[in-house]
C-alpha cells in the first residue's frame, strides 16, 4: 500500500513528498555519480578503496562483498528506473565477479582479490557467497541472462552442500571448506560458530532467488522455498528473545548467545526483511508467519535507540555505542515506514492509527539526521561511514572499503521511492540539497 495513498493529513503528505524529491535529487546527483566513477575501466570491476582523505587507492585488493553490493546496486537501480546505463554498469560488477571472484577448481567466491585480479584472501565465508547470490539474482531479474541465474544457484548448492550441518548454518571455511575460525564476523571478543548477520542474509539471498526465478526455469524454486522455511523457524525459536524483544547475535553451535549484545541495525534491517520473506513466499498467517517478531524489533528500537538525533549502533552489556553508522541510519527508515505501513494495512489505509504516525515521523527525522551529518559535501565524496554522538565525522573511516558501500543507501532510496508511492510532478523542493 502507497503510504502516500493512506490516511495522512496534507502537511505529512508535503514533508514526505519532499523527502522523496530530496532523495531523488541527492542519489542522481551525488551518490549514483560517484559509484558510476569508481568503475576501474583499466583492470576491470570497481576499485576496492577511497580513504577519508578522498584519495582513491588504485592497488587495494578489491572485496568481493564490495562488488556483490556493486552489483545488486546497479542491477536494481535499472529495475526501478529502466535507465539503460546501469545496466552497463552492472554488468561491469558481474563480469569481473565471474571472472575474478568464483573460484573455479574448488567452488564458493574468495573472500577478496589484488587490485589486478589474483586471488588474495581465498577464505571462503557463507555470509559472502550469500551476498553473491543475492546480487546475480538481481543481475539476472535486471539482464535476463540465465548464467547469472545458474551461477546463484550453483553457489546455492555450495551453501547447502558445504557451509551448514543438522542445526544450521555455519561461517567460515578455507579455500577447500575446512572449517576456519570466524573472525570476519565476529566481533566484541568472542568467536561466534553462528551469527544472526549470516542467517539474515541467507535468507536475503534466497528469498530474491526464488522471487526472481518465477517461471521456475530450472525447477529449482521449489527447493529454494524448502530451505527458507527452517530459516524463519530458526529465527523465531533460536535467534529471537521474546524476553528482550531482540535478536541475540553471535553464537555458539548450539545457539546459546555468547554476549549480551543488542545491534539495532540489524533488528531493524531484520523487521522489513523478514516481513519481505514472509510476504514473498506468501507465508501470512500460517506458522511462518513473522509479523508479531517485526513489530516487537521495530517498537524496542523505536523506544529504545530513535532519537531526534539519529540512531546509535548497539548496545553491550548495556553500554550504549553512540556512534551512528550511515547503514543504520538507512535501516530504520526503511523500517519505520515498513511499520506504518503494516499499521495502516489493517484498515485498509483509510484510518491508520494515531500511534503509527510517530514512524513516519521517525522516518523523516533520520532522513534530517543523514542530510545534516552523514552527506560529505566534499567534492569527490560520498557519505561519512560514522559520525559520533553530536554529528562530527569520524575521521579514520574510509568512504569507500569493503564494508563501506552503495547498497544501504541506495537501498533506502529504492524502498523509499516504491513505498511513498506517486507525488505531483510540480511540487518544487522546497529545500535543496545541491544548488546549480
Amino acid at each position: 500500500m502507497d503510504i502516500l495513498k493512506t490516511g495522512i493529513d496534507v502537511d505529512m503528505r508535503d514533508m514526505l513528498g519532499q523527502m522523496s524529491q530530496e532523495l531523488e535529487a541527492e542519489f542522481e546527483r551525488h551518490v549514483i555519480p560517484f559509484w558510476k566513477l569508481m568503475r576501474d575501466k583499466d583492470r576491470g570491476g570497481y576499485y576496492g578503496k577511497i580513504g577519508y582523505d578522498l584519495k582513491l587507492d588504485r592497488e587495494a585488493d578489491k572485496g568481493c562483498i564490495l562488488n556483490s553490493r556493486i552489483l545488486w546496486t546497479f542491477s536494481n537501480l535499472y529495475l526501478f528506473s529502466k535507465k539503460a546505463e546501469y545496466r552497463i554498469y552492472a554488468k561491469a560488477a558481474y563480469d569481473y565477479l565471474m571472472e575474478h571472484f568464483i573460484d573455479k577448481v574448488w567452488g564458493g567466491v574468495f573472500w577478496s582479490v589484488s587490485f589486478d585480479g589474483d586471488p588474495e584472501d581465498m577464505t571462503k565465508h557463507t555470509y559472502n557467497l550469500a551476498f553473491a547470490i543475492y546480487a546475480l539474482a538481481s543481475y539476472y531479474d535486471a539482464s535476463g541472462d540465465r548464467e547469472a541465474l545458474v551461477t546463484a544457484y550453483t553457489l546455492f548448492d555450495v551453501i547447502e552442500k558445504q557451509c551448514r550441518d543438522e542445526g544450521g548454518y555455519l561461517e567460515c571455511f578455507t579455500r577447500h571448506f575446512d572449517a576456519a575460525s570466524n573472525e570476519k564476523l565476529s566481533e566484541n571478543g568472542v568467536m561466534a560458530t553462528r551469527t544472526m548477520n549470516t542467517l539474515l542474509h541467507v535468507m536475503e539471498a534466497y528469498t530474491e532467488l526464488y522471487r526472481v526465478d518465477d517461471i521456475d526455469i530450472y525447477q529449482r524454486r521449489k527447493y529454494v522455498r524448502e530451505k527458507l522455511l527452517p530459516i524463519l523457524t530458526i529465527f523465531k525459536e533460536k535467534v529471537y528473545n521474546p524476553d528482550r524483544s531482540r535478536l541475540e547475535v553471535f553464537f555458539d553451535a548450539d545457539y546459546n548467545s555468547l554476549i549480551n549484545l543488542y545491534s539495532i541495525g540489524h533488528d531493524i534491517e531484520a523487521s522489513w526483511l523478514l516481513d519481505r520473506t514472509v510476504k514473498i513466499l506468501e507465508l501470512e498467517g500460517s506458522e511462518y508467519d513473522m509479523s508479531e517478531i517485526s513489530r516487537s524489533l521495530t517498537n524496542k528500537v523505536y523506544d529504545v535507540a530513535f532519537t531526534s538525533n539519529g540512531m546509535p549502533a548497539e548496545y553491550e552489556n548495556g553500554k550504549l555505542l553512540e556512534t551512528r553508522i550511515w547503514w543504520v541510519q538507512c535501516e530504520g527508515i526503511i523500517g519505520f515506514l515498513n511499520e506504518y505501513q503494516r499499521q495502516a494495512e489493517k484498515t485498509g489505509g483509510i484510518h491508520p492509527d494515531e500511534d503509527s504516525f510517530k514512524y513516519l515521523n521517525a522516518a523523516l527525522s533520520l532522513w534530517n539526521y543523514i542530510k545534516k551529518n552523514m552527506i560529505d559535501k566534499r567534492i569527490g565524496s560520498e557519505w561519512y561511514a560514522e559520525t559520533d554522538a553530536e554529528g562530527i565525522p569520524v575521521l579514520n573511516k574510509p568512504i569507500v572499503d569493503e564494508w563501506k558501500c552503495p547498497y544501504h543507501n541506495c537501498r533506502m532510496y529504492i524502498e523509499v521511492m516504491r513505498r511513498l508511492g506517486s507525488y505531483a510532478d510540480n511540487q518544487e523542493i522546497t529545500e535543496v540539497l545541491y544548488a546549480d
